[in-house]
């Protein structure tokens, strides 16, 4: 059973800096391609960054340049480092593998 668990949201202000970790479990981390999305209040669920098995990432444009996506397969975890926030990347933050989610944890971008 494929188990996700996030950690790491709160609230913090313009251009301050987060970082997200999730946990892992149920399943081979290390041959997954593993994704971060996110879902801002009143929105759909926004594809933010993925982590391919190789390390290979890539970058919603909206985020690009400004948060880092990585993993630690011997630990099974997949982080999001994410600067100079903005108001607008308020959202409640997922991991994913394919279609299988966590619980998520919020993020707020507030002066």
């Amino acid at each position: 059973q494929v188990q996700l668990v996030e950690s790491g949201g709160g609230l913090v202000q313009p251009g301050g800096s987060l970082r997200l970790s999730c946990a892992a479990a149920g399943f081979t981390f290390s041959d997954y391609t593993m994704s971060w999305v996110r879902q801002a209040p009143g929105k759909g669920l926004e594809w933010v960054s993925d982590i391919q098995r190789g390390g290979r990432t890539s970058y919603a444009d909206s985020v690009k340049d400004r948060f880092i996506i990585s993993r630690d397969n011997a630990k099974r975890m997949l982080y999001l480092q994410m600067n100079s926030l903005k108001p607008e990347d308020t959202a409640v933050y997922y991991c994913a593998q394919g279609t299988i989610r966590g619980q998520g944890t919020q993020v707020t971008v507030s002066s």
